[in-house]
Parts: structure tokens; sequence; C-alpha cells
């Protein structure tokens, strides 16, 4: 079997190199960069498996290059940051990241993010092959098996994560889930994230499936518990 490949984009050749020789020794092939301008040109060129992405970077932050990726790309991206300020982590996700982690961070910690962020991703690539099970709602068609959605007959550009809380939620609808049972059982027992990380997705999701966010018709909010799908 292939080596799974990660770039690594960070600017600090010493974080880098440490990143890089852990990975390594968990036997996985790394390419690095260390701007932004090189790091988009190698996540476009070299088709990663995974990217960590740093926000702080010269010539162009991560955000930057987090938004352009996610123009032609769907592969897993995990934003490294060293700041704690919500903002940041805020506006990672919104630009399409999977993930974050906060610097000074344990290696065991990150490893275990990479490999089930890409385990994650090979089940969806995996899911190509599957028999369709298609289930409609409404104007909206979603493929069970095959990931894929469909909104008056057009293909939506969901991100992993998005899909994965889309279909959790519509296999269940009517049923009201707060924000820690979605990041335990949509993100997994293994995200050491927030619940703020949950709207943030909700949020892209309403963005991309509802005529109008503001009076979403899909996935609604329960007021002081958190969310759950209706059929309209």
């Amino acid at each position: 079997m292939d080596a799974k490949k990660i770039l690594i984009i960070e600017d600090e050749k010493s974080i880098s190199d440490i990143i890089k020789f852990n990975l390594t020794k968990e036997g996985f092939a790394i390419e690095t960069a260390f701007n932004g301008q090189e790091g988009l040109d190698k996540a476009l060129s070299l088709n990663p498996d995974l990217i960590l992405l740093d926000i702080m970077l010269p010539i162009m932050d991560g955000f930057a290059v987090c938004k352009k990726i996610r123009e032609q790309s769907n592969v897993p991206i995990l934003m490294l940051t060293a700041k704690e300020e919500e903002v940041d982590k805020v506006l990672g996700l919104e630009l399409g990241a999977d993930d974050y982690i906060t610097k000074p961070f344990g290696m065991r910690e990150l490893i275990a993010r990479i490999k089930a962020n890409i385990r994650r991703s090979e089940i969806a690539d995996n899911a190509k092959n599957e028999p369709s099970n298609v289930q409609e709602f409404g104007n909206l068609a979603i493929d069970m098996n095959r990931y894929e959605v469909r909104k008056d007959d057009k293909p939506l550009e969901l991100t992993l994560r998005e899909f994965e809380l889309l279909k959790y939620l519509a296999e269940r609808e009517n049923h009201v889930f707060s924000r820690e049972q979605l990041l335990e059982e949509v993100w997994g027992y293994e995200y050491y994230g927030d619940i703020r990380t949950v709207d943030v997705t909700v949020r892209r999701l309403r963005e991309k499936l509802e005529d109008d966010s503001s009076d979403p018709k899909y996935i609604m909010t329960k007021r002081g518990i958190g969310y759950y799908f209706k059929r309209p």
C-alpha cells in the first residue's frame, strides 16, 4: 500500500522538521512548503491526502490558502495556529478547514487527528463505488451511500464534514441533538474541539442548502438545546 502523502505548510522550519520527523516514523510520505504561495502550488499539483496548514505564513496567509484550495479540492485540511483567539478558529472552519489544532500541541494528538481525517476521507472516496441510496427531502436529494447531495437536481459541493453532519441529522429527522452530542457522534471521540465548531458547520450547511439561510427549512434550531433536521 502506498504511503499517505501529507503536505506541511509551515514557515517555521524547526516546527516543520519536528512534525516531518514524527510523521515519517508513522509511515507517512511528507512534502513541505514554507510560504503560502508555495503551499498553494504544491497543494494543487501534488494531490496530497491531507494538508497541515499554518495560519501565519509569509506571502499568503493560511486563510487565503485554505480558501483557494477549497475552490478546487476537498482534501482534508487541518489548520495549525499559535493563536488562542476564537475568531481564528472560526474563520478557518468558515473557509472550509476540516479541523484545527492550537500550538503547542502534543504529537500524539496531532497524529490521531491526522489519521481520523484521512480515514474519513478514505470512506468518502470508497463510497463512490457503493450502490446509490438516494433519499429525497423536498427539493433536496441526498445519496446516503455516495456522499452526494443535489438541490433542484443540481449538485452541491459539500465538505466531508458538512456531508457527515447533514447525513447524520437527515437519517434521524425531527430528533434534536445538542452540540455536544453532535461533536461526539459526527466528529468522533478523538475530536478535541469546542461546540462553536458545530455552529460554524451548521451555518455553512445552511448557506448551501437553504434558499434563505436566515430562515432555514431543513436544519432547524431548537433554542437552548441544539439542532435537528426537518422535512419541508
